[in-house]
């Protein structure tokens, strides 16, 4: 896809992928996101690493070359790539599905497979023509034994996974094995990366592509790599989307163990991002724009608070409602978390210097017991991937001191200067807790963090300054504003629909091309 897409762009599929690569920093940079390494898939260190995971594979005895009947588009003079074909799904008979996986149904089948199949490209019908083609044995009985075993392996994959997972073993009503050979090689013309022996055949990019995150490994580390993965405390944890599990739990561990590499730990599986209940896809041109999103003035941190004040540890779609995102914004952010330094910063610039009253912040005061007792709790829900009820516990002791905050009543408290002694304290630890809160949000809100550390004119926070506390006397900033409140005229905009760009088409990237590629680098 991206050959054919660089060839109407008018450019090198070189240069075509530089582009994207160098198009995806404003979205990164502008969602706070940051990586140890920024590679791509037709690094050099990937083409010899998927190399030599083919031949270390033909070693084994896993590689089988066999004569294939494959579609062919009469009108364009080349074979056609699985995602340039579509039909209906053999499977449940969904309309427009591509040729070698259905998004209704999550079947995954050979293009040749595909009902009423026609040409993405012309629109033609397709022939069949004959091609030799390489095979890794998934069927080999060693293949379906070992990925029963690490399938089935306690923590390794989501339950609905497994299930998911488990229909594939065994053998059908005919007595074939489930786990099919996979066709594992392309024929040229094809922007990717040649197998060893041939001039004219390149691996499949479901065989580079994962191979592509040691590679990308390996350009960061040199020639430490080695000794770094083979390191048994090392583990390899992925996060994937739920349309790409087979590929993930079955492929590419096959490949690892059998070319004599570790394998991965877990592979965690996300939904989809639907908006209003209806798929996100760049292809069917529904869903919302990051990008859009950005250039619009929307706080990115507004949308990673959303995103995680739903997510949770199984296979379910998350829904950006945008009703919904005003209020968990409104309500959450701004009224119970920013709300508490708002209603105490000003009090403790103004009427005693930015100083606090910290005398009464010791092991055992009970305001702050049950806060940092919580803690625990909500580490091991990020840990375990639980980030929804996370955010709910945190939510939970916000409420808590704000119900500090009406009882105490600083504002009242402010009318009479014989009152300041208690008016520092209850501000200080309002500030105290508020700092506690911003340790539990940072993992979410790493930029409002930084603003809050420079509010409280402290360092950089960590997990283990939750039982801390700061000094007594220790001077404070004036407060700033943190944070807006989300209006609905916001969101009508961005789901305002874009005009129509007639260029777009002839350089627009499938999908599952740019699925490899943000992959790779996540």
């Amino acid at each position: 896809p991206i050959m054919i897409a660089a060839e109407k762009a008018g450019k090198t599929p070189q240069q075509f992928v530089a582009d994207i690569a160098s198009g995806r920093k404003p979205y990164l940079d502008g969602f706070h996101i940051s990586f140890d390494n920024w590679h791509s898939t037709d690094g050099a260190e990937n083409h010899v690493l998927a190399q030599q995971v083919y031949l270390d594979l033909k070693q084994a005895g896993l590689i089988e070359t066999r004569t294939i009947e494959q579609f062919f588009d009469p009108q364009k003079a080349m074979f056609l790539p699985d995602r340039f074909i579509k039909g209906e799904c053999p499977k449940c008979g969904a309309k427009d599905q591509y040729g070698d996986n259905c998004e209704a149904c999550g079947a995954v089948y050979a293009p040749t497979e595909l009902k009423n199949p026609f040409s993405a490209l012309s629109g033609a019908t397709p022939v069949m023509k004959s091609s030799s083609h390489f095979f890794l044995q998934l069927s080999n009985p060693r293949c379906e034994a070992f990925l029963k075993e690490w399938t089935q392996t306690a923590g390794r994959l989501q339950p609905e996974v497994l299930n998911k997972i488990s229909e594939w073993f065994g053998t059908d009503e005919d007595g074939r094995p489930k786990l099919a050979d996979w066709d594992i090689s392309r024929d040229a013309p094809y922007f990717g990366i040649r197998i060893p022996g041939t001039q004219d055949k390149y691996f499949y990019v479901w065989l580079d592509a994962p191979v592509g995150y040691l590679a990308s490994l390996k350009a960061l580390l040199g020639a430490d790599f080695d000794a770094y993965v083979a390191d048994p405390n090392v583990e390899q944890v992925h996060f994937i989307g739920k349309d790409i599990v087979t590929f993930h739990t079955l492929f590419w561990p096959a490949m690892l163990k059998f070319s004599g590499r570790k394998v991965p730990t877990n592979v965690f599986v996300h939904g989809h991002l639907t908006v209003s209940g209806e798929k996100m896809s760049k292809s069917r041109g529904t869903g919302i724009s990051p990008l859009k999103y950005l250039e619009l003035g929307l706080n990115p941190e507004w949308l990673r608070y959303y995103i995680c004040a739903k997510l949770n540890a199984r296979v379910e779609d998350l829904d950006f409602n945008p009703d919904d995102f005003i209020t968990r914004v409104n309500s959450d952010l701004v009224g119970k978390y920013i709300n508490i330094a708002s209603r105490a910063a000003g009090f403790i610039a103004k009427k005693f210097d930015g100083k606090l009253g910290m005398k009464w912040a010791t092991a055992e005061d009970s305001f702050l017991a049950g806060l940092r007792v919580a803690g625990s709790e909500i580490a091991a829900l990020y840990e375990s991937r639980e980030y929804g009820k996370a955010l709910r516990i945190v939510m939970e002791q916000a409420d808590a001191v704000n119900a500090y905050v009406d009882v105490n009543k600083p504002w009242e408290l402010a009318k009479d200067a014989a009152n300041n002694p208690k008016l520092q304290e209850v501000c200080s630890r309002l500030l105290e807790a508020f700092r506690i809160l911003t340790i539990y949000l940072k993992p979410v809100l790493p930029m409002l963090a930084t603003q809050v550390e420079q509010l409280l004119n402290i360092k950089p926070l960590s997990w283990a300054d939750i039982g801390l506390a700061m000094p007594d006397q220790h001077h404070v900033n004036p407060f700033t504003h943190l944070m807006t409140r989300a209006e609905p005229a916001m969101l009508d905009k961005l789901f305002e629909p874009a005009a129509e760009e007639p260029a777009a088409a002839a350089t627009k990237v499938e999908p599952r091309s740019e699925e490899h590629t943000s992959e790779l680098q996540s």
